[in-house]
């Protein structure tokens, strides 16, 4: 079993950032061995996924958060990060992190962090 806690969300301004932690913990060999996604989910909207990174390395992200959020791994540390620059209102939302084992397809989640943008 894979634990996942996220962590650093809160209240920013619009136009500022806030750095999401994902830390993994229990059976885990590696970020590397997992692919990992931030989703989020707005109230009164559906979950959306939001970035990527799989365990070879590749990112992918969301067409309206692209070029503002970044996402990272430190493989030492089992936590996957999700930078968010330029942040707008409409990215409020919980925001969650999960993980897909590749060994045996997997899959676990956090419970969120809550990210409030104000205008």
């Amino acid at each position: 079993q894979v634990q996942l806690v996220e962590s650093g969300g809160g209240l920013v301004q619009a136009g500022g950032s806030l750095r999401l932690s994902c830390a993994a913990s229990g059976s885990i060999f590696g970020t590397n061995t997992m692919d990992w996604y931030w989703y989020r989910q707005a109230p009164g909207k559906q979950r959306e996924l939001v970035a990527t990174i799989t365990g070879g390395g590749s990112t992918n992200y969301r067409d309206s958060v692209k070029g503002r959020f970044t996402i990272s791994r430190d493989n030492a540390k089992n936590t996957v990060y999700l930078q968010m620059n330029s942040l707008k209102p409409e990215d409020t939302a919980v925001y969650y992190c999960n993980a897909h084992q590749i060994s045996d397809g997997r899959d676990y989640w956090g419970k969120g962090t809550l990210v409030t943008v104000s205008s």
